[in-house]
């Protein structure tokens, strides 16, 4: 049986929208809700992650992105598996040297 850990991972989205005139704050705000109601989670500012339990339930994700993408701005997609996902750091600059461990895959989703 393959590692389900390989197949298993994080669609992450990285984007620069403009925010000068009303209609493309607008739009940045339609974006951002767009993206937590399809089950992405705010990383930071304008980094957005989703668990995928398969590579094609990213495709899917990722497609969906397109939709949602306003006529001004860009986005970056990139597929990282749940162990290379586990191996990355979240550092705090005003606290002391500490680390957390990154966003585990919701248990609901490890039930598929």
């Amino acid at each position: 049986m393959e590692n389900i850990n390989y197949k298993m991972g994080w669609l992450v989205v990285f984007f620069d929208l403009p925010t000068t005139t009303p209609q493309e704050k607008k739009n940045y705000v339609r974006f951002r809700k767009s993206l937590l109601e399809d089950g992405y989670l705010m990383i930071q500012w304008s980094v957005y992650a989703r668990p995928c339990v398969t590579y094609d339930r990213m495709q899917t994700h990722a497609r969906r992105l397109k939709g949602f993408l306003p006529p001004a701005g860009a986005i970056r997609c990139m597929y990282v598996t749940n162990i290379q996902w586990e191996k990355t750091y979240v550092f705090y600059g005003a606290e002391p040297a500490i680390s957390e461990p990154p966003e585990k895959i919701p248990e609901q989703l490890l039930l598929w």
